[in-house]
């Protein structure tokens, strides 16, 4: 059985950051969504869960980061071109997103990154493996 991992990321506001996604071309799990919790399905072993802050804070007795003033993680997504790093990129600052550095472009690397509308980083890259290996 293959390992699946579930993030779980504080949100704002729910409804905004499920139409953020959306419109990126992500679909959500209605199973495990409702007005607590959205599951933000990336692939079939990879979520996300988007959670209300105070739902969030339920499972920890931690304060909870505020990703619009510090970075807590870097959720990395590596893709299958260098168009689908552009078309992602794209759709997110389209989408209301924020862009959260420049392109990095190393030849047999690229990757773009945005902010979600609750400021949590994401970064899209492309990593061409034959020439890393060759």
């Amino acid at each position: 059985m293959a390992t699946k991992i579930f993030v779980n990321l504080p949100v704002k506001d729910l409804s905004r950051s499920i139409d953020f996604f959306t419109a990126l071309g992500f679909s959500f799990d209605q199973q495990f969504t409702d007005e607590n919790a959205g599951c933000l399905v990336i692939s079939d072993d990879i979520y996300a869960m988007l959670l209300t802050e105070p739902f969030f804070k339920s499972f920890t007795k931690k304060d909870v980061a505020d990703a619009t003033k510090s970075t807590e993680a870097i959720l990395g997504l590596g893709v299958e071109s260098r168009e689908r790093v552009n078309e992602l990129a794209d759709k997110a600052l389209a989408a209301g997103g924020q862009p959260a550095n420049d392109t990095n472009d190393q030849g047999f690397m690229y990757g773009r990154s945005f902010q979600d509308p609750d400021g949590h980083i994401w970064e899209v890259f492309y990593m061409d493996m034959a020439a890393v290996t060759g």
